[in-house]
């Protein structure tokens, strides 16, 4: 029988976690319309899952009930692909989350035999097709331009530094700079799991960030998951905070001045006034996750490293401010 025409998301992909934040999550990139609704399964309880190539969306929750069940990666690997007519159409890959391995007795270290980390790459999935595991992160891609891609990923992964979300993103960059896909880019998402991560802690969602539709998705992705990361996600208290002064101070106040939030005069002094209009840009934004001090701080330190002009630039220079705090 003739398989139906079914849409092939030509993709690559990271599964990784991070013992330190107890964080697990997918990054994906792929030429087909919304990545993130076929790709990424994360759970903080149990792992993250990546299903590509013919996604078999099934291997999602029946990967995360084996994860919870005490199953390894390689184990549920066997599973899913066992279970399903169509593996050699299939790529996936698996890791199993910091809270599930300390939940069943598994210590950091080396993951040879597959227990934390594995992934499966069928023979019929378009080349170049292929998987490359390391610690504590897995790769994988199908319909790519070579295997450098993979390999870019993983070095950019081992050797990156910061938070997941900002290793992860990274190591997409690299995976695209080196070739990425064979058709183009489209679509991508990152999706982290953490306990409590979600809004007001009531869930496990850390980061659920997605781009459905774009030119240019990772830079896009990288772009709305700073917005996020300044509004939603907490940072440790900062030990000190400097004020704003000179020409950063000018050139916010007069960003504020555009945006109709100051009625002044920029200058090199960031006064009551100045700060009143930063506290009503804090309201627009939604960023009350930190005081004004915070902000002023943030923006202090930041400019300089932003990009963009106007609102734009002072998002950036926020994010990039407040990056010096570690996420709690």
């Amino acid at each position: 029988m003739t398989r139906p025409a079914t849409p092939r998301p030509s993709t690559f992909s990271i599964v990784a976690r991070d013992p330190e934040q107890d964080a697990v999550g997918v990054a994906v990139q792929s030429k087909f319309i919304s990545v993130g609704s076929v790709v990424p399964f994360v759970s903080a309880d149990a792992g993250a899952i990546a299903t590509q190539s013919f996604a078999n969306v099934a291997y999602g929750p029946d990967g995360h009930d084996l994860l919870r069940r005490g199953k390894s990666a390689k184990e549920v690997v066997m599973e899913l692909t066992g279970a399903d007519p169509e593996f050699e159409s299939r790529q996936v890959g698996v890791v199993k989350s910091p809270v599930a391995m300390r939940d069943q007795g598994i210590s950091e270290g080396s993951d040879e035999e597959g227990e934390t980390i594995a992934a499966f790459t069928g023979v019929d999935c378009f080349d170049y097709a292929g998987d490359i595991q390391g610690d504590h992160y897995t790769v994988q891609g199908n319909i790519l331009e070579n295997r450098e891609t993979l390999e870019a990923m993983a070095e950019t992964f081992e050797e990156s530094e910061g938070g997941l979300p900002e290793r992860l993103i990274g190591a997409l960059h690299a995976g695209n700079d080196a070739g990425g896909d064979k058709r183009g880019e489209q679509s991508a998402a990152l999706y982290i799991a953490k306990p409590e991560g979600g809004y007001e802690g009531r869930n496990d969602r850390w980061v659920d960030v997605r781009v459905d539709d774009h030119e240019k998705p990772i830079d896009e992705l990288e772009r709305i998951f700073k917005i996020y990361d300044v509004t939603l996600l907490e940072r440790e208290e900062a030990d000190e905070t400097q004020e704003l002064t000179g020409d950063t101070a000018e050139r916010v106040s007069e960003t504020l001045v555009e945006l109709g939030l100051f009625d002044g005069t920029p200058s090199a002094t960031f006064g009551e006034g100045e700060r009143g209009a930063l506290e009503d840009f804090r309201g627009m934004n939604n960023f009350e996750n930190h005081s004004i001090p915070v902000l002023e701080d943030a923006l202090a330190r930041g400019w300089d490293d932003a990009d963009g002009d106007g609102e734009e630039r002072m998002v950036d220079a926020l994010w990039h401010g407040l990056s010096r705090l570690d996420r709690k």
